[in-house]
């Protein structure tokens, strides 16, 4: 998939809010400092789509990016903030849960996590949490740059195994990606051309 046109049009915390069109989208989560905004950046082919920051937890909204005039691209909140209270961090639980739960246009989620670190309970807890409200999802493996060639297919191989050991019968879909060296971007852009392709016409 060629990325002719990226645009920003809504952020809100209300799904009900959401655009209307019925256009396919993929929700992109993960913990705070995964890596997201440099990911979405690189997928859309655009510096600035996604603003990145180096402190935690800057996205605090339901962002919509429109790919193509095709299909959108949402910027969710991570989960796991370090710096917002817990009255807020129920706030985004719930319009996280919401949008997973409410959004008919979602078609599939991306759950983002560092392949550098060990499975993080925070992370199989969300993807459970997917499963088993049946809710599509892939995980995007990010900062695949940080590690040799060798640890990369380790890492991949350890969380796969962890979640099956957790509560899978079979592993989601996988990527691995790099922003900075632009890895995985054609792998995830053909798996959401592919899928935009099946649910035509039936949104």
């Amino acid at each position: 998939m060629k990325i002719i046109s990226a645009e920003f049009v809504m952020s809100n915390s209300d799904v009900a809010k959401c655009p209307k069109e019925p256009l396919p989208e993929y929700a992109f989560i993960g913990r705070s400092n995964v890596g997201k905004s440099s990911l979405i950046n690189m997928l859309a082919d655009h510096k600035n789509l996604a603003k990145t920051s180096g402190r935690p937890g800057k996205t605090q909204l339901i962002n919509h990016f429109k790919i193509n005039n095709s299909w959108f691209l949402v910027d969710l909140p991570g989960y796991g903030y370090a710096r917002v209270s817990k009255k807020e961090k129920k706030t985004f639980q719930k319009y996280i849960t919401d949008y997973f739960l409410k959004r008919k246009q979602l078609v599939s989620g991306f759950v983002l996590v560092d392949i550098r670190h060990e499975p993080q309970p925070v992370d199989l807890e969300f993807m459970e949490w997917l499963g088993t409200n049946g809710i599509p999802f892939s995980i995007v493996f990010t900062k695949a740059d940080k590690l040799k060639e060798g640890a990369i297919q380790n890492q991949v191989d350890t969380y796969l195994k962890k979640l099956l050991e957790v509560a899978w019968e079979e592993a989601p879909p996988h990527f691995v990606t790099s922003s900075a060296k632009h890895l995985g971007k054609e792998e995830v852009l053909s798996y959401i051309e592919e899928i935009n392709k099946q649910v035509a016409g039936h949104l």
